[in-house]
């Protein structure tokens, strides 16, 4: 049964497997040495139009994590909303393999706002205190929330400005891309992100996330903390093979249609069920929602549901379709019918 907990739960694209049985034969150098490691790097060269650097990984946390603690002193921290997933669904993974500091503050659907950032830099010589050193953004936000491309412009001027690097989490920038109806290139390259963590599990991968520097003066430490970090995967082309079918004729972007174009669907059949309140407008494939509290247990009965102070996420994916959706609202009109 297709559910709405999260877009980890799809399965993979086709054309990724494909992929990925195609780079099983013979035999390749390990620890990306491999042509298919070097194919994707140039295909990534390619879609952000920057000769970027790039090192994979094999999760989403490793990626955030090896990427980040590569900029980072130990007397140095990561400012980021306390949303962040980073701050709150990564177990302290930075904080215990960087040794540095999370600097979390309040987040505004979602988001930073420069003035909230200010307060950090008085801190800045302050041998008593954290020094902050990069702004840390997710794009989608955690809530669903996108980041215009003139907001992370501003956040990565103020960045510069005041010597601090940005990162972007971008587990679903997909998503975020197809949002904005905007290229890679666009909202990362062209705003003057200092380094990606690039996602492709939520939307069709089966495992696997590149972290790309676009500032080769960051770059000189990446490989070596990946390897103390335990991500240089001896079969690397396992990973990598799946960039080249994701970012080959615009699959990413098709997959990340169908996930938003289903959640204004589903947004649309939940508005005309009475008891049924969205707390925010949708702007990707992530929508959240309200419900009686006398629906819910039913519901979770048959669909896996993420609930966090009294609204229920939902999520679609690449492979949703309208009769997963149409089953799914059945479903919770037979209950509110009870």
């Amino acid at each position: 049964m297709r559910s709405f907990l999260s877009d980890n739960n799809s399965g993979v694209h086709s054309k990724i497997f494909k992929a990925m049985e195609e780079c099983n034969v013979d035999h390749q150098l390990p620890y990306g040495q491999d042509i298919y490691t070097e194919k994707a790097v140039e295909k990534i060269r390619e879609v952000f139009e920057k000769d970027v650097d790039v090192y994979f990984v094999t999760t989403g946390t490793a990626a955030n994590v090896v990427g980040l603690s590569g900029l980072l002193r130990p007397f140095e921290g990561v400012i980021c909303a306390d949303t962040a997933h980073i701050n709150v669904d990564e177990c302290g993974a930075f904080e215990r393999f960087s040794g540095s500091k999370l600097l979390y503050v309040p987040n505004k659907d979602g988001k930073l706002c420069i003035e909230d950032i200010e307060k950090f830099l008085n801190s800045l010589g302050d041998e008593h205190q954290t020094q902050p050193k990069v702004i840390s953004i997710a794009q989608c936000t955690e809530i669903g929330t996108v980041y215009t491309v003139d907001e992370i412009k501003r956040l990565a001027d103020f960045a510069h400005e005041n010597n601090l690097y940005i990162h972007v989490d971008g587990a679903r920038i997909a998503n975020a891309a197809v949002s904005l109806d905007r290229s890679f290139k666009e909202i990362i390259t062209d705003t003057g992100v200092d380094l990606l963590s690039f996602g492709g599990t939520k939307n069709g991968m089966m495992m696997g996330e590149a972290i790309i520097s676009f500032n080769p003066e960051i770059s000189k430490n990446f490989k070596f903390v990946r390897k103390q970090g335990m991500q240089l995967v001896s079969k690397m082309r396992f990973v990598s093979s799946q960039f080249i079918a994701y970012l080959e004729d615009d699959l990413w972007r098709e997959n990340a249609e169908n996930a938003n174009s289903m959640a204004k669907y589903l947004e649309g059949k939940l508005k005309e069920i009475n008891g049924v309140k969205l707390c925010r407008d949708i702007e990707a494939n992530i929508l959240f929602i309200n419900i009686p509290t006398k629906w819910v247990e039913p519901l979770e009965e048959i669909y896996p549901l993420y609930e966090e102070d009294g609204e229920i996420r939902l999520v679609t994916s690449f492979d949703t379709t309208k009769e997963d959706i149409d089953k799914f609202i059945d479903t919770i009109k037979e209950i509110a019918s009870i």
